[in-house]
């Protein structure tokens, strides 16, 4: 055991952070998984907590595995991954049919394990970094915005298009990162804006042909639209059920909750265990347990700005930015989306909710930026070693 956690590098904050989001999930996925027992008959909860301890033991198998590969090599596998994403997504959003009552073309079936796995995700990480590289090379660079189409917004558009007719909040908040990458990355602010006025006119462009052949892409449109009007609207209606049992499920949390498996709403909450599982959190641990989570994501946050700012290179620096960001990012907008401050998106909360591809796509981005802060420890450790060599009478005294 001290011999594994020696061969363990990169920022320890981080670890620890993301081990103590691993720990915390098991208390409220094995309290929420009972609506999920109900529904599908089975009635044993225990299964889902196998399941889930299942999911985050390979998560940190390759979060492990991922951090002991020099992160410049990811400078070439995003360049190789970048058509294999492409590939995943067509062949996903080729899919018609339904996995558990949902939309298919969001997942895809891995032949053979019987496991499914939504593409959208792997694409996201992928195209960050992929953008990190891009930008790390034009660094300090007079560059046009012709010389930039091909190589960098073909490919970001072309993921974002073939994400956009299944999960229009996932493109949403990848379209937002790129963004925010391509700007710290220093490209061009009026570059900036004609993609920004681009993906306006592809985003508008989609909703008038969808609403003119509704049979291309069904309810889609339709899905995005009445979420923000229920969101606007104060009125009480069918379609805002979700966020109703949510606030209730908030409100008899109080401050410090009614404690680890005595909520209710979870029996009627749907998707209590995966994208509503802050509020039975909040229900179960109160204020207190809420705040406590949103602190641990934003220790995250500090931690990924220090390892970008400590990052031996440009490329190390917009890779930490490019894959750590999403992740406190994508947890914010679940909670924000459990308090309605925000509407529903279907953003699952990292490393807490329940799902595989979550899981794993979160543990591979932080395998990612350790990858980074392991680099800058090497190099540390060099130095330390040849200032040794260069004081014999510092090696005499510790031999001593």
């Amino acid at each position: 055991m001290t011999k594994l956690l020696a061969d363990i590098k990169g920022d320890k904050m981080i670890w620890a952070v993301s081990a103590l989001l691993a720990l915390f999930s098991f208390l409220p996925v094995y309290s929420a998984s009972s609506n999920l027992a109900y529904l599908y008959g089975d009635g044993n909860t225990f299964i889902y907590l196998i399941k889930h301890f299942a999911h985050l033991v390979l998560g940190f198998l390759i979060m492990y595995g991922i951090h002991k590969i020099p992160h410049h090599y990811f400078k070439g596998l995003s360049i190789i991954m970048i058509p294999v994403v492409v590939i995943l997504l067509l062949v996903t959003m080729a899919q018609n049919t339904t996995i558990e009552g949902a939309n298919a073309s969001r997942w895809i079936r891995v032949p053979f394990v019987g496991v499914t796995f939504q593409t959208s995700t792997l694409a996201a990480v992928v195209l960050m970094a992929y953008v990190a590289r891009y930008l790390s090379r034009i660094k300090d660079k007079v560059v046009s915005f012709k010389e930039t189409l091909l190589p960098l917004w073909l490919p970001v558009f072309l993921i974002l298009i073939l994400i956009l007719p299944a999960n229009f909040s996932t493109t949403a908040i990848l379209f937002s990162m790129v963004m925010v990458l391509v700007f710290l990355g220093g490209y061009p602010l009026k570059y900036i804006a004609i993609i920004l006025g681009a993906g306006f006119l592809i985003l508008t462009f989609f909703v008038l042909f969808a609403k003119a052949f509704p049979g291309v892409f069904p309810n889609r449109v339709d899905t995005w639209v009445s979420r923000v009007e229920n969101f606007v609207d104060d009125k009480d209606t069918q379609e805002d059920y979700q966020i109703e049992r949510a606030k209730i499920a908030i409100a008899r949390g109080g401050i410090i909750g009614a404690g680890p498996g005595k909520s209710v709403q979870r029996n009627f909450l749907p998707q209590s265990s995966s994208d509503f599982i802050y509020a039975i959190i909040i229900e179960e641990w109160g204020f207190v347990g809420g705040i406590f989570l949103m602190l641990l994501y934003i220790m995250l946050l500090l931690r990924l700005v220090i390892v970008a700012h400590k990052s031996v290179d440009i490329f190390g620096k917009l890779l930490v930015i490019g894959v750590g960001l999403p992740i406190v990012f994508q947890a914010l907008i679940n909670m924000a989306v459990a308090v309605e401050l925000f509407p529903v998106t279907g953003q699952t909360l990292p490393l807490i909710s329940s799902g595989g591809t979550s899981i794993w796509m979160t543990c591979l981005a932080i395998g990612i930026v350790l990858s980074v802060s392991a680099k800058r420890e090497a190099i540390l450790e060099e130095e330390q070693i040849k200032e040794k060599e260069e004081n014999p009478l510092e090696v005499l005294s510790e031999v001593l």
